[in-house]
């Protein structure tokens, strides 16, 4: 059917290179776009796990509506095929574009809209439409260069395409995000893509097109490409802006990671400020409300020895250092960027009392999971800082088999304590953080404890007039804010109720009667029947 319809390159324009040559140029093209368009992909995962989370959610609706897309967008190519090469030069014009642009506006729409699904869906929809499209005139133009069987047309095309997915997604977190960033990265990505498809089209398939189509594509090509380049040299202006429309104006440190996006906001430490991936995790007006809970009702009985998950910026540690009976302090967090902050700025580390200087705490850059189970010691306590259960990467760190390696590095008598999401805003995933404390064989006493109003000094989107300014919680559903800490305490025998045991320092807002009352008030919320979480079928999810 193909060669019946372009078999016609006989009485066509004669090609200014030879068939095998012109091959090589649009096989050439094909592995170049389809590179590019595998990073559009990536980049649009990577940037929504960011700013949005949930990563297997966010791969989910962009691969499936990028792949529905390129069936919709290779029905449209069937109208484009009488005119390929200039259907083929305007296409990739307008995917270098739409692609090269899509990271910025994404972030865009995240700083100052406050909301990126929208923007996150229609990239896909439109990048995969564009995608999807260039295949059918591929193949037409592949034939009008050098005439073979659909077949072998068909077989050398997906072969240049795989081929150039497999470079472009080695490319992306290997070359592209660590040199260049999100950004810059799909920026030029974009004048690659551009660079490729006008080339391709304006040289080789030139005699096909007319006066007018030859100054369309050049027009559009060249224009394109100042909007990327105009972009790429305004990209670092860009990015300060968006920081300050989300972190407020007082940011001091801004670095990415090899696991996030870290922020420090504030003058000193009573205005600090400490956002991982654009979610505010430690404030330093209420931050010690949230720490103290967390530590101290684990601290009540033996605590020779302790160990730390997460908990990077030393704010845990430091509550754990101030019982002098405690030996040894050992900290597991992911990111050490994250520690190297704790210990070397003065804000933080003011903040955390210096934690990092005491000799009695040992910092090891590690993911928890792995860690525990290479690591063969016992613990009096263990204290999960961890983050919200409902963010996918940190999902097996709320697990049965997590807890069950926890069980068999605590000593006897020992305790864990879990931070387990706000129970009021998220109690499907508070109870399902203790039904899977409980599969991993320890015995429970959930505790909440509400927080106070904190006001909202950064001006960040997710501040809110009451409750607390900062925890490792999302929002609820809406953008409702927590209105409570939630927390697990478990022991391998029975758990009495929280509170502060014998030679525990003097609070800052807690007291006994409030963690009792705490204790009362989570029962009074429990949710029966959850079943617990597995790495095989983890149970966390978003709660409207």
């Amino acid at each position: 059917m193909i060669d019946q319809q372009v078999s016609l390159r006989g009485g066509a324009a004669r090609l200014p290179v030879r068939p095998r040559t012109g091959r090589f140029l649009v096989l050439a093209a094909v592995f170049v776009c389809a590179a590019c368009g595998l990073v559009y992909e990536l980049e649009l995962v990577a940037l929504a796990s960011y700013l949005i989370g949930d990563s297997v959610t966010q791969a989910s609706v962009v691969l499936s509506v990028m792949v529905f897309a390129m069936g919709i967008g290779s029905l449209l190519a069937k109208r484009l095929r009488c005119h390929a090469a200039v259907g083929f030069g305007l296409i990739e014009a307008a995917l270098a574009l739409i692609g090269g642009s899509s990271a910025l506006v994404l972030y865009a729409s995240f700083a100052w809209l406050g909301e990126s699904q929208y923007a996150l869906v229609g990239f896909s929809l439109a990048i995969g439409v564009l995608i999807g499209a260039e295949i059918p005139l591929l193949m037409t133009l592949i034939q009008r260069v050098d005439r073979q069987d659909a077949g072998g047309a068909v077989a050398d095309l997906f072969a240049a395409d795989y081929v150039g997915a497999l470079v472009g997604g080695l490319a992306f977190p290997f070359l592209l995000l660590p040199m260049l960033g999100q950004l810059t990265g799909a920026l030029l990505t974009g004048a690659v893509n551009a660079v490729a498809g006008g080339a391709l089209v304006l040289w080789v398939f030139r005699r096909d097109l007319t006066p007018g189509s030859r100054r369309l594509l050049v027009v559009v090509n060249v224009s394109v490409i100042a909007v990327l380049a105009t972009a790429t040299v305004l990209v670092d202006d860009f990015e300060q802006a968006a920081r300050r429309a989300v972190y407020g104006d007082q940011v001091r440190v801004a670095v990415r990671t090899g696991v996030q996006e870290v922020v420090l906001t504030g003058t000193d430490r009573d205005s600090l400020g400490l956002y991982l991936d654009g979610r505010l995790r430690v404030s330093a007006r209420d931050e010690h409300r949230y720490h103290e809970a967390l530590v101290h009702p684990a601290m009540d009985g033996p605590r020779a020895r302790v160990l730390i998950l997460g908990g990077g910026d030393g704010l845990a540690a430091r509550e754990v250092l101030r019982y002098r009976d405690v030996r040894s302090v050992t900290l597991v967090e992911i990111d050490p960027a994250v520690t190297r902050l704790a210990r070397t700025d003065p804000a933080l580390s003011e903040l955390n009392g210096h934690a990092y200087r005491d000799p009695r705490l040992t910092a090891v850059g590690a993911d928890a999971f792995t860690w525990l189970r290479a690591d063969h010691h016992r613990y009096d306590v263990v204290i999960s800082d961890l983050p919200d259960p409902g963010v996918t990467a940190s999902t097996k760190l709320y697990s049965a088999e997590f807890y069950g390696l926890i069980a068999e590095a605590l000593a006897p008598r020992g305790r864990l304590v879990v931070h387990a999401g706000p129970p009021e805003v998220r109690p499907r995933s508070f109870w399902t953080v203790e039904a899977s404390v409980r599969a991993g064989g320890l015995a429970t006493r959930p505790y909440r404890i509400p927080g106070r109003p904190s006001g909202n000094p950064s001006g960040h989107p997710s501040g809110h007039p009451s409750g607390f300014t900062a925890s490792p919680d999302r929002l609820g559903a809406g953008g409702r804010p927590p209105e409570d800490w939630g927390f697990v305490l478990a022991a391998a025998g029975p758990v009495g109720e929280p509170g502060l045991g014998a030679g525990a320092p003097v609070p800052r807002s807690l007291g006994e009667a409030e963690l009792r009352e705490g204790a009362r008030a989570a029962d009074g919320l429990r949710l029966p029947g959850q079943v617990p979480s597995t790495l095989i079928h983890p149970r966390y999810w978003e709660e409207t």
